[in-house]
């Protein structure tokens, strides 16, 4: 997915845990990367884009996470989509969230609950960096009290990558939200298509039909939601779809959003001016 993929867990884990958790994040990465990954020639992404195998003969996460995606391009109103402007079909927009999410399921499964999952700037939390601790009960044995310590998430200013813009917290307590993602041209260049940019094979992100380039709205967007495929997704339509788009998601979703202007404004809402 061309990114990196940190695990962070409390102190209080023991080696066989981490050993463990380590393996089940790298190698379900690595399979979702082998299936979806346009950079590698023999992935099924590359397959179908070859036209060698078609979309209804593809494996069933093929099948299954391009539902989703479109179920969220009608839901978007086209912001985001899962083909890009020639008619490749790309997942990359909401596989990483999905890798992110089945690892934490996996975690859970392995019995972890404080750890904190980071793929490419996008956070995926559960309990809190101070775990629950054991105390003594008052004739009844042994009680649990849970830390709302929450994790700590800073946002990079697009313009100087070594600056924090924000931070906001994850977890910690029931009704926080888990899960933060940021999309934007800071890290990797221009890689999201304006919507309404047309969908003439050539296209760079953010031109429109005649050749001319569109002004994008935002260059960089962080959402935190409760979980991390809608965080991935909305981040990603937003700065594709500009303000109308994050109108309809703060008005549609749950949802905290952080925007960084084209020129350097920010736009946020309450849950970032806390």
């Amino acid at each position: 997915m061309g990114t990196v993929v940190s695990l962070t867990v409390p102190s209080t884990s023991g080696e066989d845990e981490l050993v463990a958790a380590t393996a089940v994040v790298e190698q379900l990465f690595a399979g979702l990367d082998e299936t979806f990954s346009l950079y590698r020639p023999d992935s099924e992404a590359n397959r179908i884009a070859r036209a060698e195998i078609m979309l209804p003969d593809a494996s069933e996460d093929m099948r299954r996470l391009y539902a989703d995606a479109v179920g969220w391009r009608l839901v978007t109103e086209g912001a985001f989509t899962p083909e890009r402007p020639d008619g490749v079909l790309d997942l990359s927009g909401i596989v990483k969230g999905y890798a992110i999410g089945e690892a934490g399921t996996s975690l859970l499964a392995l019995g972890l609950r404080d750890w904190c999952l980071n793929a490419g700037g996008d956070v995926l939390v559960s309990g809190s960096p101070v775990p629950a601790s054991a105390e003594a009960g008052t004739g009844t044995g042994t009680t649990v009290s849970g830390s709302r310590e929450p994790w700590r998430a800073g946002i990079v200013d697009p313009a100087d990558r070594r600056t924090l813009i924000a931070g906001y917290p994850l977890g910690g307590h029931p009704e926080a939200k888990l899960a933060l993602a940021t999309s934007g041209s800071a890290e990797r260049g221009d890689h999201i298509w304006a919507a309404g940019g047309g969908t003439g094979a050539g296209r760079g992100p953010g031109t429109v039909a005649g050749g001319g380039r569109a002004a994008p709205a935002f260059r960089q967007v962080s959402v935190a939601a409760a979980d991390i495929v809608t965080a991935d997704v909305l981040a990603t339509a937003i700065v594709a779809g500009g303000m109308p788009m994050l109108d309809r998601a703060t008005d549609g979703w749950d949802i905290d959003v952080l925007a960084v202007r084209a020129g350097g404004g920010l736009v946020a809402t309450p849950g970032f001016r806390r």
